[in-house]
C-alpha cells in the first residue's frame, strides 16, 4: 500500500507539468540561497582588499565604455585558482578587489586575454594604438579596432549622478571626489577613459604580491 502511494505521488509529479516546474523552482530556490546568502556575512566578500580604491571619475567612465562597447563578451576578469592561469595571468582574483564594482564585470568567455591584471602590463601608448588598430601590436588579433573612441569627447554631463548613485551603494566617494569629477572629465577623450580603466585593473594585488 505504501509503495503504491509513493508511485501515485511520483506519476502526479511526473505528469503535471506546472506541479514539477514549481518544485523545482523551490529545490533551486533553496539550493541557491544556501550557496549565496552565506558569501554576504563572509568577511573576505564583503571588505575592501588593502589598498583598493574606489574608480576615479576617468576610470569610471571608461569602465562604462568598456561595458557599452561589449568588451565583456571576449575578455573575463577573472582569474582561477588554478596553476596554468596564475602562471599565465598573475595571482588569482579575490572578491575583495571587486567589491566597488557595480555590475561586475567578471565575464566568463574568453575569446581574447584575461584582463584582471592588465593595469601596468603595457603602456598607455601601446593601449592607444592596440585599441585604435590591434593588428598593429598583435598580428593575429581578431579583435575589432575602436578608432572613433580617439575623437569622441568625453560627456561629463552625468558622471556627479553616477558617483552619487554608487555612493548610495557603499562605494566610498568624498565630496573633494564629487566636486572633481566633471573637471577631471573636461578635454578627455573616450579612448582615455577606456585607456585609464585597463591601467587600473588589478594593481593592488600585483602591488601587495
Amino acid at each position: 500500500m505504501a509503495i503504491d502511494t509513493k508511485r501515485n505521488s511520483h506519476e502526479k509529479v511526473e505528469t503535471n507539468t506546472g506541479l514539477m516546474a514549481i518544485l523545482i523552482f523551490i529545490v533551486i530556490s533553496i539550493g541557491g540561497l544556501n550557496e549565496i546568502v552565506p558569501l554576504f556575512f563572509m568577511k573576505e566578500t564583503t571588505t575592501p582588499v588593502e589598498g583598493l580604491k574606489p574608480y576615479t571619475a576617468l576610470q569610471l567612465s571608461g569602465r562604462d565604455i568598456y561595458s557599452r562597447e561589449g568588451c565583456v563578451g571576449c575578455h573575463s576578469q577573472m582569474i582561477r585558482p588554478m596553476r596554468a592561469e596564475t602562471e599565465r595571468y598573475g595571482h588569482y582574483s579575490v572578491a575583495g578587489e571587486s567589491v566597488y564594482d557595480r555590475p561586475f564585470l567578471w565575464g566568463s568567455k574568453r575569446t581574447g586575454p584575461d584582463l584582471a591584471r592588465v593595469g601596468g602590463k603595457y603602456s598607455d601608448d601601446w593601449h592607444i594604438i592596440h585599441l585604435t588598430n590591434p593588428r598593429d601590436v598583435v598580428p593575429e588579433s581578431n579583435m575589432p579596432a575602436y578608432p572613433w573612441l580617439a575623437e569622441t569627447p568625453l560627456d561629463n554631463s552625468t558622471i556627479v549622478a553616477k558617483m552619487k548613485t554608487l555612493q548610495t551603494l557603499g562605494v566610498p566617494y568624498t565630496q573633494e571626489d564629487l566636486d572633481g569629477a566633471e573637471a577631471a572629465l573636461e578635454g578627455k577623450t573616450e579612448l582615455d577613459a577606456l585607456v585609464a580603466y585597463l591601467q587600473n585593473l588589478g594593481t593592488v594585488i600585483k602591488e601587495r604580491y
